[in-house]
């Protein structure tokens, strides 16, 4: 987290500069103005005396007497302390002050003789490579006329002129210093007389934003702040009154939220989720901290969610729908919306409700399965009946040797009826006797209950040549109906041995696994598709139809295992593949 800087530190240092910058840029300003001030009047000084040597040197210089010329520039460079230098128009040096002219270069490119050519005055500083320092350069032309025959410059050091504005400078800067320290000490004094009520304000502050809202900020000196501080305990009071009872507001409504079966969404009119509570999220197996502030297209992947929320969004009108989610499986919500509105009956969002209805679909489907399978089961026996019984009144009986055939068909069928009735009431009896808890669970051993399974079903095994090879401790004992397990046990065996080949076996194996026990009932038949798994204990499902129905069976035998094993308080589990045979495990509590 970023470091604060403390309020005396954001006000000494800008009181500080206030005065120190001003001073500086006077400081600075004067420096400036005193170096041009003599710069100036260096300048001034040097035309004065290359006006003074003008005249006698363009006499010297019109009767080309340049040994008259150099000695006149030493003599007055000497005596003014001014270094003087006279050049022809071809930059040819015939004089100077401080060197041998014939040993100097040729000054024609010289930027102060160029100007003075020109018939100007040219005033240059710039580096002397005879002198090996600065120097001031002001030259004036020469004429004969109007035409310049030659060039006077005169110049002085600029390191002089230095060494005089240094001394200035310190002076200066002296006096700048010490108003520098005064500024500092009366800064520091205005700076702790301001920073420190408003430091004492800023901890209150600090103290009411992380909540505690029971500090109360001191009393100062002066009017401003004491108001500024009674103000703010005020606020602190009333906020914190306020915070109570948002907090007992908020807790009812998220215990609300919470205890309902119903997932709550809230949305934005930017289809951002606003709120979600904890059941709407862990129907998308979610937390609701990974789903709020998150758009919806992000966060629920459901293109059919989507456009739910986009008609909500569009009709004002309450929406209802059943929407298919795979969420670690199919799921069926029922969505249902309405409007969000704020306190100012303003709409800023709608409000989505989804209820869980995968088990009612469910069972709605299972119930009209069992409607249109119960009737066909029941409706194919009596059309067959109805109809060869029309045969006989129509003559058939006065042909002995058919009606006797129609009449076997018609007790088939019959008989056929009467079973799937039989296997009704069985398990309507078996669902009622276990809601009212009225099946009685004895200690028993497992052995005898399945070996009278196997003898009871060992005829049809027979017909087969199926070998029942059966396993199981002889000391094993459960809690159990032994007439109802037997039933059981017996249909498991009978679907066994109708789908098994001629000459196979089926494997009976019984075992410990933790609190419970497995009795699995293996076959090396036609196995069944993996697709059939899931509804194979439904009433009347067939993985099969047309084979089941050629071996007889009603459609009921497996919704009465899974009946009676949970009457047991236990569970049914297969595994099975085409080809390969089938194994139904019964699992009950030891």
């Amino acid at each position: 987290m970023k470091k604060r800087i403390p309020l005396f530190w954001k006000l000494y240092p800008p009181f500080l500069l206030i005065v120190l910058i001003p001073l500086i840029a006077v400081s600075w300003y004067a420096d400036f103005s005193l170096r041009r001030f003599f710069m100036d009047q260096t300048a001034t000084n040097l035309e004065a005396r290359a006006n003074l040597l003008k005249d006698p040197m363009m006499a010297y210089l019109l009767a080309e007497d340049s040994s008259n010329i150099d000695m006149l520039s030493k003599r007055a460079g000497k005596l003014s302390d001014t270094r003087i230098t006279v050049v022809l128009a071809s930059g040819k040096v015939l004089g100077d002050s401080e060197t041998d002219p014939n040993t100097m270069e040729n000054h024609s490119d010289r930027p102060e003789f160029v100007k003075a050519m020109s018939g100007e005055i040219g005033i240059f500083t710039h580096y002397s490579n005879t002198l090996c320092e600065p120097m001031m350069y002001l030259a004036v032309p020469l004429l004969e006329g109007d035409k310049p025959v030659g060039v006077l410059r005169a110049s002085v050091s600029v390191g002089t002129i230095d060494k005089k504005l240094q001394s200035i400078h310190r002076h200066i800067t002296l006096g700048g210093v010490l108003v520098a320290l005064l500024a500092a000490g009366v800064s520091l004094l205005f700076s702790r007389r301001v920073s420190r009520p408003l430091e004492k304000i800023r901890e209150g502050a600090e103290y009411f934003a992380n909540g505690d809202l029971s500090y109360r900020l001191p009393v100062f000196a002066s009017a401003e702040t004491i108001h500024l501080a009674r103000t703010m305990n005020d606020m602190a009071a009333s906020i914190d009154a306020r915070m109570h009872t948002i907090i007992g507001q908020k807790n009812e409504l998220e215990a609300v939220l919470s205890s309902m079966i119903e997932g709550v969404i809230a949305i934005d009119p930017e289809e951002k989720i606003l709120s979600i509570n904890h059941t709407g999220a862990k129907m998308f197996s979610r937390k609701p901290s990974e789903l709020i502030n998150r758009s919806v297209q992000e966060a629920i992947r459901n293109p059919d969610f989507h456009r739910f929320i986009r008609l909500a969004f569009r009709d004002v009108i309450p929406l209802e729908e059943d929407l298919f989610f795979y969420i670690n499986g199919e799921a069926i919500f029922e969505a249902r919306s309405s409007t969000l509105k704020n306190a100012r009956g303003e709409r800023i969002g709608i409000l989505i409700v989804l209820n869980d209805v995968t088990r009612l679909r469910r069972l709605e489907s299972m119930r009209k399965d069992f409607a249109a399978n119960v009737s066909h089961e029941i409706k194919t026996p009596l059309t067959a009946i109805k109809g060869f019984v029309e045969t006989l009144k129509t003559g058939a009986l006065n042909h002995p040797e058919e009606a006797a055939r129609f009449i076997d068909i018609i007790e088939k069928h019959a008989n056929r009826l009467n079973a799937i009735i039989d296997d009704l009431m069985k398990l309507s009896l078996i669902e009622q006797r276990a809601d009212k808890k009225e099946i009685l669970l004895e200690n028993r051993r497992l052995l005898p209950v399945l070996q009278s399974a196997c003898l009871i079903c060992q005829p049809t095994a027979d017909e087969k040549a199926i070998q029942i090879m059966l396993s199981c401790s002889e000391t094993l004992s459960i809690k159990l109906n032994a007439a109802l397990i037997e039933q059981a046990f017996v249909n498991l065996l009978d679907n066994a041995i109708k789908y098994s080949g001629s000459g196979s076996t089926i494997e009976i194996a019984v075992q410990q696994q933790g609190a419970e026990v497995a009795i699995s009932f293996r076959d090396h038949g036609i196995g069944i598709a993996t697709d059939h798994l899931p509804r194979l204990f439904e009433r009347f499902y067939r993985a099969d139809p047309s084979r089941s129905r050629k071996l007889g069976g009603t459609g009921l035998g497996l919704a009465i295992v899974k009946h009676i094993v949970h009457a047991h308080a236990g569970r049914m589990t297969v595994e099975s593949s085409p080809g390969r045979g089938s194994e139904f495990v019964v699992h009950i509590p030891h």
